[in-house]
């Protein structure tokens, strides 16, 4: 069974969500989209997901192959107004892509280098990043791991809350912060590590952990037991067909490499 990267990817993230019930998925960007979308069809139907606006759906649209919303399933609506009382009563898992990880699992999305007020590259503001981190489960998809996301030191602008003590909100524990899973292009990490440190737990095909830590800012973590990210199943790859069945995901990572690195 042959599968790309970008297959290994979505599974190991889809897993994100397996024991999540009847929570609001959002997943930012066409991979963790599939992400969501494959866990809805697969291990946890209770989810509830809408199509990147405000229709809810019990089985998710496809990502690609339309080129309107005509004809398109649309069985419930949910304003906004909805969607925030689900964001601020915890019952959403949001699967986003931040531009910065540093070692506390604070994200940036903001902006890069320079000052706060004169920053070498404007990016795109904190967003919703500070309210969703505060009130929810969020999980981080990296396409490409390297030293420039998992950064030394802190986020050039810490958009959302992390495992560090110094900038806990007033009354907030560690209990009260949900990073799930952070995946990448090299593996799968948790922060269940000591003192919340991110953690390596599986490794995708091919890829050793000294590569992982080369191209990481700070010092991880490693599970008791390090594992290699399960290849996609047979179901899963015809879910993945089906949601994106022009294959877009096959332009997410350059060259679309195999999921098995090569020797």
């Amino acid at each position: 069974m042959t599968f790309s990267l970008a297959e290994l990817m979505v599974c190991a993230a889809s897993r994100s969500f397996d024991n999540d019930g009847e929570v609001l998925a959002t997943g930012i960007g066409l991979l963790p989209r599939l992400a969501a979308s494959l866990a809805m069809r697969t291990t946890n139907p209770e989810m509830m997901m809408t199509d990147s606006q405000s229709y809810m759906l019990s089985n998710p649209n496809p990502v690609s192959g339309m080129t309107s919303h005509e004809g398109q399933a649309n069985e419930n609506w949910m304003g906004f107004a909805r969607i925030f009382d689900n964001v601020w009563s915890g019952a959403r898992h949001a699967l986003v892509g931040p531009s910065q990880v540093d070692r506390f699992g604070q994200t940036n999305i903001a902006a890069l280098g320079g000052t706060y007020d004169a920053p070498k590259v404007q990016l795109l503001g904190v967003r919703g990043f500070p309210g969703n981190s505060i009130s929810h489960a969020n999980s981080f998809f990296v396409p490409k791991h390297s030293t420039r996301v998992f950064i030394d030191g802190e986020c050039d602008v810490v958009c959302s809350i992390g495992y560090n003590p110094d900038r806990l909100p007033r009354c907030y524990s560690f209990d009260d912060i949900d990073i799930r899973r952070v995946i990448t292009d090299l593996c799968v990490m948790d922060f269940n590590g000591p003192n919340k440190q991110m953690r390596v737990i599986s490794l995708h095909p091919g890829v050793a952990l000294s590569e992982v830590q080369e191209n990481t800012g700070f010092e991880l973590a490693v599970a008791d037991t390090l594992e290699e990210t399960p290849a996609p199943t047979n179901e899963q790859l015809a879910v993945i067909a089906e949601l994106d069945p022009l294959n877009f995901r096959a332009k997410q990572l350059k060259d679309n490499p195999p999921g098995v690195r090569a020797a």
